[in-house]
């Protein structure tokens, strides 16, 4: 299957300090890849090296970034800029702050449409209602005319999902979409995702901390500790079998709905050490290396 990302031995700092270490990642067309771990493993930061929005303090150090054969990390930023919408999107984290308060919805949808695919107002306009009516928000009218705090959170989301496939990418980073969403409303969101990313054949890579998450919507899984890849494979393999032994430290640490009562396990302090204090030699032997 052909490769949508390729990821190849990424190095990251923010200042001084070693955010991403070797990270390798393939994302295969049409597939959804999971990119899971604790909260500071690294996982947003491969997102945003991919995009290109990282903060203005983190420097990429070494490896390559290629999508669709292109070289993301040496093109300039103007045309990198031009790949953003049209090529490669985002769902981002928070339904709450994403969206501009000041404009309203139809403004935000529209904007993204005639920036991107050079569409007319009224035909923006009419691909707007379209778009919100693939997902499943009732009366795309009179959500086009209202502003951000007049939705709840499951249908801002929608307004997201709807953004970032608005102009048929061929790659999705979607970042921990349903963190700030309930059960009930995590689940339909899920969805929907899926089904749009089945219908379009769009590839994601979806950054979660939840393995719950992944079950359900992912092809392929990475899990990251501490900016590096501990364990790569099919979601079936991972789950059914796990190998590396912070995989299965997040397993047990996981409550299962099929499991009441179940002790959950904390992840040991022990193994969160020694997986530190290997990147910490990871480091410095790449030190000892480029000054040898």
């Amino acid at each position: 299957m052909r490769a949508v990302l390729d990821i190849d031995d990424l190095h990251l700092r923010i200042g001084r300090m070693p955010v991403l270490r070797g990270v390798d990642l393939t994302v295969e067309a049409g597939q959804v890849h999971g990119l899971v771990g604790e909260s500071g493993a690294g996982k947003t930061m491969v997102g945003r090296a991919v995009l290109g929005i990282l903060p203005s303090a983190a420097r990429i150090t070494d490896g390559h970034v290629t999508f669709a054969g292109i070289d993301l990390i040496n093109l300039p930023a103007a045309s990198r800029r031009g790949l953003l919408g049209r090529r490669m999107s985002m769902i981002p984290q928070d339904p709450m702050t994403a969206l501009n308060p000041v404009y309203r919805i139809g403004r935000q949808l529209t904007d993204v449409l005639r920036h991107s695919l050079g569409l007319g107002r009224q035909a923006a306009r009419q691909r707007a209602l379209e778009l919100l009516e693939q997902v499943r928000i009732a009366e795309p009218g009179r959500v086009l005319r209202q502003y951000p705090h007049e939705l709840s959170g499951g249908m801002r989301q929608r307004v997201l999902i709807a953004s970032a496939f608005a102009c048929g990418p061929e790659f999705i980073i979607a970042d921990e979409p349903t963190t700030a969403l309930d059960v009930t409303v995590q689940r339909e969101i899920l969805r929907l995702i899926r089904k749009l990313q089945q219908d379009k054949g769009t590839a994601i890579l979806f950054v979660t901390h939840d393995l719950g998450v992944v079950a359900k919507i992912c092809d392929r899984v990475s899990v990251i500790h501490s900016g590096r890849i501990v364990e790569s494979g099919t979601a079936s393999q991972l789950f059914a079998v796990p190998q590396h032994p912070y995989t299965k430290a997040l397993f047990a640490a996981t409550p299962r709905y099929d499991r009441p009562g179940n002790r959950l396990v904390p992840v040991p302090r022990q193994l969160t050490l020694r997986l530190l204090e290997d990147a910490a030699a990871y480091d410095q032997r790449r030190r000892m290396l480029r000054h040898a």
